[in-house]
């Protein structure tokens, strides 16, 4: 199941690796800066935000919200899950849609950023519009893998479908729940671990060169440096896929299947900078002419989760039995039609 069972996990094998890497005086740190001197972005913070990742169309070319409706779409989404806490329980119909998680397993949080859209270049806050190539994969795509099947094998099911991706990055998008991740660093490298499906990318610092195009991984190729106190990430390799295969349901961008080619098209770069008040800023840009007529970016506002909040282990692929079960229950339905 895709839940948050418990907070001994792999993300506590993983800090304590860390541990053992980083000098006992970083741990402590509350300064600005790591003991060698790098800006210190360390910490587990949270990205989650009502914000859409595209600009309602209704709302033209305002880029910006009021305060006024900032402390509105807070109190309304507060008081949806308030009201859906109070909600009496219902039973589901025999053979009916058993529907997905309740609102109990939702954090998709109350606040929006400030902003309209996520994206905010193009300034119409909008994906920019496909090439025709990225058109056709696109179509193909939704014509390969439909909600209602039919699912012949493991093949017909999306990467999320069987636990392998989600939105963790890059770049780093909200979704329904485990929102978060932690940064940690080292003289030579920076660890980004997600909360979501438990990916965790280590970021080379030392100018190392990248890896050759053939090599293809499903986070990408990623490298490090700093531009002042910003930390730049720069990602290539991006695994490609069959040219109608996708990150699954929820991801508008389709990262993967823009990069159903034999060449690397797709350039990610992010960039995590501290604000005064201790929060981080994090800008995203993608760059693919194969897919899109033009890069186009996003930012998000990153606080820092408080200290008694810790990321919980996402199990999902480990005991994730669906796989087994559609393809059971779509045997069964063949079997009904006969």
């Amino acid at each position: 199941m895709r839940t948050r069972m418990r907070r001994v996990s792999r993300a506590s094998l993983f800090v304590v690796a860390m541990v053992w890497l980083t000098p006992a005086a970083l741990l402590g740190q509350s300064g600005r800066t790591t003991p060698w001197g790098d800006p210190d972005l360390q910490g587990t913070w949270s990205f989650k935000t009502t914000t859409p990742l595209q600009r309602p169309e209704s709302l033209g070319d305002k880029e910006f919200l009021t305060e006024e409706e900032v402390a509105a779409q807070e109190r309304a989404a507060v008081e949806r899950d308030l009201a859906l806490l109070r909600a009496p329980a219902t039973r589901t119909t025999a053979g009916g849609d058993v529907g997905a998680y309740n609102n109990h397993w939702l954090d998709p949080g109350t606040r929006p950023t400030g902003r309209t859209s996520i994206i905010f270049d193009p300034s119409n806050g909008r994906l920019p519009a496909p090439t025709p190539d990225g058109k056709r994969r696109r179509a193909a795509h939704n014509a390969a893998y439909r909600p209602t099947g039919p699912f012949d094998s493991w093949e017909d099911l999306e990467l999320n479908d069987r636990c392998l991706f989600w939105l963790a990055g890059p770049p780093m998008l909200p979704t329904f729940y485990n929102n978060n991740f932690m940064l940690l660093q080292t003289p030579g490298h920076v660890a980004l671990y997600v909360e979501m499906i438990h990916d965790a990318r280590i970021i080379p610092l030392d100018g190392r060169p990248p890896l050759t195009p053939d090599v293809r991984q499903w986070l990408g190729d990623a490298r490090g440096r700093w531009e002042g106190d910003t930390l730049v990430v720069e990602t290539r390799n991006v695994r490609r896929t069959e040219a109608n295969a996708s990150t699954g349901f929820g991801d508008a961008i389709l990262l993967r299947v823009a990069n159903g080619r034999t060449d690397d098209t797709i350039t990610v770069t992010e960039r995590f900078t501290r604000r005064d008040d201790g929060a981080l800023h994090y800008q995203f840009t993608i760059d693919d002419p194969t897919q899109w007529t033009r890069s186009f970016s996003g930012e998000i506002p990153l606080t820092a989760l408080p200290p008694e909040e810790s990321l919980y282990e996402y199990a999902c692929h480990e005991g994730n039995y669906a796989l087994v079960n559609i393809l059971g229950g779509e045997r069964a339905k063949e079997q009904v039609r006969r």
